[in-house]
């Protein structure tokens, strides 16, 4: 699934002797403050951070906020909080989950049909019989962090060639995982944190059952559009209510947050709870160079190139039009984050980086014993320097971007399963190990809708791009399109495939090996041919890049630590991270904008723009105008350290209490992946009592309320 911050896409860095150990089961040492982190260092901000939940910054709480977690408040929170593509928290003890409209999506998508969109008409299943499984979606809860830093550093001995290496690095990653899965029989994971000074494993509990319960319409959900997107003031209900269900039945959870009905003040201390999928603020500067100078362009041209390819989609037909519109958001909220993003390290963020670098290594050379480390930073730019080689054919056909994204990712994964599965565990990709599997099928056998000329429509378009970039003498270009235009040739794979049927899928991939042989499936066809050239150039780049690098930003960590000491967090990676934040407003071009804004606040911005869509709410929010509080707080504003993945996250006070959730940053922001600023940036959440007015008043969900305020009969 795609889910970005805004209606959403390595940092500080420490040593491997931060004794950060296994989190601690729930019920566990209750009366016992989280382990404290050494004393902050002074250019970090006061709300700055997206702390581990094992390591979360009490001494900084205490000192500035008064306030210190208990190792049960930790756990209560880490166990309420879940993983759905980016953030979501349970909110009831029978499995009710509440993320962003924009996160469920996706989902609501995937069952709708025409004559039926639930992402533009609201879905409410009044009953739990009415609720619907989504295809293909899963949730999974972090159970426990184990340090696992010294056993793979024992496997990946510094005498291994950058080849040897890779392999030695995957097999004990497999072996961890593998080990752990039949131990506990939780998905485990082994995360890389630091650049790869340490490496955490995480065990979750996975929950693949998982059903809509509730969503408005996306006029309500997405009010005001891609003008509004990353701005503030806002005025959305961006929710919708899931629920895991367990052998058929609601899941029963013990850990779950309580709704509060009494919202948030300003200047009230809250915590945002979510999987922040990436930042870079403590990049080497030749990282960040080649972002600026080829990642980010490329990517924003096939964005927009894809973008423009299926707005003409959606000219056709109503039906085409709902067909596409998950993938123009999608494309949409990407751009409008990528774009500023490159403007920031055009216009100065890599400036600022290298004096910041110059710095660190200024003072690493006044130290005897650090100064070996300094090689690092040129051994980063001579991989940096590698990777400009076959990057281009290494963006459009190893990663695939040359082809359309689910329809050929499910295909490669087919092929490539069948050949991983005579490998040993340890030497397969690890995307195919036995600690992955159930997961990967899980998806692969989602039953999704297909649409063969929605399908035809996007790869044409990536096919063209793929030609235009590599140019058509390039022998890959000839081997994919074997001689017929990008049209021609996107129309002969869709229409030569049955993959687009789940039930195909799961019969090729019962039959292993000797289907993938003898299929004269278009797509399977495909994939086989250039198979050896994609894995080929993954082995080049891992090799040559990708080790190097992790060796290299291990030494920096390691070196940063010693000279400065370390408190700091990790750069984001998509896992469970605690966020802390104080709800306040800011100044904009030349006005306050206040904290919070209110229900009625959204029937003036409607009427402010003649009600014309994107502006227009939808026609249950003026019928139910006259029942509703207009004064009730809506969207609310927080200086919460958060980055895309955030998307979904609970707020809550300091009670633990859930008080709102995260969907969007404003404009100041959308460049925090580089940068953490107080002054103007801030995240944009919606308001726990916004959501329950909105339910009750608007929706009629009652029963719902209920459950979520505890108020129902028992």
């Amino acid at each position: 699934m795609k889910h970005v911050l805004g209606m959403v896409v390595w940092c500080a860095l420490v040593a491997v002797l931060l004794p950060y150990g296994c989190a601690q089961r729930a019920g566990e040492s209750k009366a016992q403050p989280a382990a404290a982190l050494p004393p902050e260092q002074a250019n970090i901000l006061p709300t700055e951070g997206m702390w581990l939940p094992n390591a979360l910054p009490v001494s900084r709480l205490r000192r500035d906020f008064n306030f210190a977690p208990t190792q049960a408040w930790a756990d209560h929170l880490r166990l309420s909080s879940v993983r759905i593509g980016a953030s979501g928290s349970f909110v009831s003890a029978d499995g009710l989950i509440l993320t962003n409209h924009h996160v469920a999506s996706e989902g609501l998508q995937n069952i709708s049909k025409d004559g039926k969109d639930y992402v533009a008409n609201g879905f409410l299943a009044k009953t739990r019989d009415q609720e619907i499984q989504l295809p293909g979606e899963q949730i999974e809860v972090l159970e426990s962090i184990e340090d696992v830093t010294a056993r793979v550093n024992a496997a990946v001995d510094a005498k291994l060639s950058p080849d040897e290496a890779v392999k030695a690095r995957h097999a004990v990653f497999a072996e961890i995982e593998r080990e752990s899965l039949e131990k506990t029989g939780l998905h485990s994971n082994v995360v890389t944190l630091y650049g790869g000074a340490l490496y955490h494993l995480y065990r979750y509990k996975r929950y693949n059952d998982i059903r809509a319960v509730f969503a408005p319409e996306v006029s309500s959900a997405f009010f005001g559009g891609d003008p509004d997107n990353f701005e503030y003031p806002r005025f959305c209900l961006d929710i919708a209510l899931l629920r895991a269900y367990e052998n058929g039945k609601p899941a029963h959870v013990e850990n779950y947050l309580k709704f509060s009905t009494k919202g948030v003040a300003d200047g009230d201390l809250v915590f945002v709870s979510g999987h922040p999928g990436r930042t870079d603020r403590l990049l080497p500067v030749s990282m960040l160079t080649t972002m600026r100078d080829f990642t980010l362009p490329l990517h924003i041209e096939q964005l927009e190139r894809r973008e423009r390819a299926l707005m003409d989609y959606s000219a056709r037909s109503d039906e085409a039009k709902r067909q596409a519109q998950e993938e123009i958001f999608y494309i949409q909220n990407s751009l409008k984050a990528s774009r500023p993003r490159l403007a920031a390290l055009k216009q100065g963020v890599i400036e600022q980086k290298q004096r910041e670098e110059d710095l660190l290594r200024s003072r690493l050379r006044e130290h005897e014993d650090l100064q070996h480390f300094d090689s690092a930073w040129g051994r980063i730019a001579a991989a940096e320097k590698e990777s400009k080689k076959h990057a281009l054919e290494r963006y459009f056909v190893a990663d695939g971007n040359a082809f359309s994204w689910q329809f050929f990712g499910n295909t490669r994964h087919l092929v490539r399963a069948a050949a991983e599965d005579a490998k040993p565990d340890g030497e397969r990709l690890p995307e195919f190990t036995k600690s992955k599997r159930q997961a990967m099928e899980d998806d692969l056998f989602a039953d999704y809708p297909f649409y063969p000329d929605l399908e035809i429509a996007e790869m044409t378009t990536t096919l063209q791009i793929f030609k235009d970039k590599l140019g058509s003498d390039s022998p890959m270009v000839q081997k994919v399109l074997m001689g017929k235009e990008p049209a021609a040739r996107a129309k002969e794979l869709v229409k030569g495939s049955k993959l687009g049927s789940a039930a195909e899928r799961r019969r090729i991939y019962k039959g292993g090996a000797a289907a993938i042989a003898s299929s004269t499936d278009s797509m399977i066809e495909l994939a086989r041919l250039v198979d050896d050239d994609a894995r080929a150039l993954r082995r080049e780049y891992e090799a040559k890049v990708q080790e190097p690098e992790t060796e290299a930003l291990g030494e920096i960590n390691r070196a940063r630590f010693a000279l400065m000491g370390s408190n700091d967090y990790p750069d984001a990676t998509g896992t469970l991270r605690l966020a802390l934040g104080v709800v306040k407003g800011y100044e904009q071009d030349g006005q306050t904008i206040a904290p919070w804004m209110t229900m009625g606040g959204a029937f003036e911005h409607e009427k402010q723009h003649g009600a014309a869509p994107p502006f227009a709410l939808p026609k249950s929010w003026a019928d139910a105008k006259a029942k509703l509080d207009l004064d009730v707080p809506l969207n609310f504003v927080c200086t919460a350290d958060i980055i895309g993945g955030n998307s979904g996250s609970p707020v809550v006070n300091r009670a633990g209490e859930f008080v709102g959730v995260i969907f969007d940053s404003n404009r100041q922001g959308i460049v925090d992946n580089f940068t953490y600023s107080d002054v103007k940036r801030r995240a944009v959440a919606v308001d726990s009592r916004g959501i329950l007015e909105a339910m009750k008043k608007i929706y009629g969900a009652d029963a719902l309320v209920e459950e979520l305020t505890g108020t129902g009969s028992k």
